[in-house]
């Protein structure tokens, strides 16, 4: 059995998409992990975890990281101090960057400022990833052509760096980013798709080209299989890969597994690419023991029959996705809310929502009278701004004055 993915990983990964390259020790071990295992596939992630979370961790682990017995490099705080860096930030997050006996300040900033940064830009820079001193400028003038394919000038290349310095000064395996560059250019991804992945998803150009190959081409012929049409698939892998570029991070085999649990579990061809388009991909970061796990449990709360549990899925995909714990959590709070298993039978998708979401939309509508242990749940449904329309609604509606056609006007004399 491939090694698969951990749902904690997920969660970490889907996150780094939506706010960009993370800060915490923690993440930046998530996301050099995966680096590593890419360039050494024999790496575990599961099998290293337990040790990371004992012990802080920090990416210089090819550093000196004995910060009491040695002294920060002079020089290297004159120059700093000279850019107008503040060495106190830092000193009190990566202080073994400063005790680095080869540090190359003044021409990693000469590099920025030659495309276009100014002094507190550089300074911005340096501060929020210090490492940045530590490569050579050789290294970031590879690393910046490579940037260079898919920015349109300099100017918005160090728009990206100042954004997101980690992912723009992690320079290892620069022969396989320029060669995922490249494929996916020719796979039809536009430039902004490609610099949004460098910055917010950098792990997936640490494969080998060939492996994300394997994969795409494993999708495209699922495409097909399912009953895809041959003019549409590109458009499919395309929009599948800009709305969730990590599932390049799966094997192909993981892929192949999950699709045939869905069409083990009686999901029509079409059905599976419906719930792949809604999953956008994510499916493939499941495996099929999560998965038969979390329609077991939805099955017995809803005490319905395999075809009925089958259309609760394709309308609700977060029965198949989330785990047992996830379900049971949000259950027991709509529960206590005093909603009805029915209810949610009825409609499903509020397990999308967390509980403190749900508690917190009851409650406005609440405010306005609105009975929900009685009403409808879709007023609960969708989106921040789904909700935030469904509740001006409902509140216009109760502040409408009623008007009576047959009721006697009173008029002073």
């Amino acid at each position: 059995m491939p090694p698969v993915i951990d749902d904690q990983v997920v969660v970490s990964l889907t996150s780094m998409m939506l706010r960009g390259v993370a800060h915490s020790a923690k993440d930046i071990f998530t996301l050099l992990l995966t680096r590593s295992q890419s360039c050494n596939p024999g790496l575990k992630f599961s099998s290293v975890w337990p040790d990371i979370t004992n012990r802080s961790f920090l990416i210089h682990s090819s550093y000196t990281t004995d910060t009491k017995s040695r002294e920060e490099n002079k020089k290297t705080l004159e120059n700093l101090y000279s850019l107008s860096v503040d060495i106190t930030k830092i000193r009190r997050v990566k202080e073994w960057v400063l005790l680095q006996d080869v540090a190359y300040v003044k021409e990693i900033a000469g590099i920025l400022q030659e495309m276009g940064a100014d002094e507190t830009t550089v300074a911005s820079i340096i501060e929020h990833c210090p490492e940045a001193i530590l490569h050579t400028p050789a290294e970031i003038n590879s690393q910046r052509a490579l940037w260079q394919l898919v920015c349109q000038d300099e100017k918005q290349l160090i728009k990206l760096i100042e954004q997101f310095p980690e992912s723009f000064f992690t320079t290892e395996c620069q022969e396989n980013q320029k060669a995922n560059i490249l494929f996916f250019q020719e796979l039809g991804l536009k430039n902004n798709i490609i610099t949004r992945f460098l910055t917010s998803a950098p792990n997936i150009f640490y494969n080998p080209v060939e492996k994300n190959k394997n994969v795409i081409e494993t999708l495209q012929r699922n495409y097909l299989n399912l009953g895809g049409s041959e003019a549409n698939m590109k458009i499919w892998i395309l929009k599948l890969l800009s709305q969730n570029p990590f599932i390049l991070l799966n094997t192909s085999t993981t892929i192949q597994e999950n699709l045939e649990f869905l069409q083990k579990n009686d999901f029509t061809d079409q059905e599976v690419l419906q719930l792949l388009s809604k999953l956008k991909g994510f499916i493939f970061q499941l495996n099929s023991t999560t998965m038969q796990k979390s329609i077991l449990f939805s099955k017995n709360i809803f005490k319905c029959s395999d075809q009925e549990l089958k259309q609760l899925v394709l309308k609700c995909p977060a029965l198949l996705y989330y785990s047992v714990p996830v379900l049971e959590e949000r259950l027991e709070g709509l529960l206590k809310e005093g909603i009805s298993i029915a209810q949610i039978r009825e409609t499903p998708m509020v397990l999308e929502l967390t509980t403190q979401i749900v508690q917190y939309r009851i409650k406005k509508l609440s405010a306005l009278g609105y009975d929900i242990k009685s009403g409808n749940l879709e007023c609960l449904n969708g989106t921040k701004k789904d909700f935030e329309v469904t509740y001006g609604k409902i509140q216009s509606k109760k502040e409408r004055p009623i008007f009576n056609p047959v009721a006697p006007l009173h008029i002073e004399d």
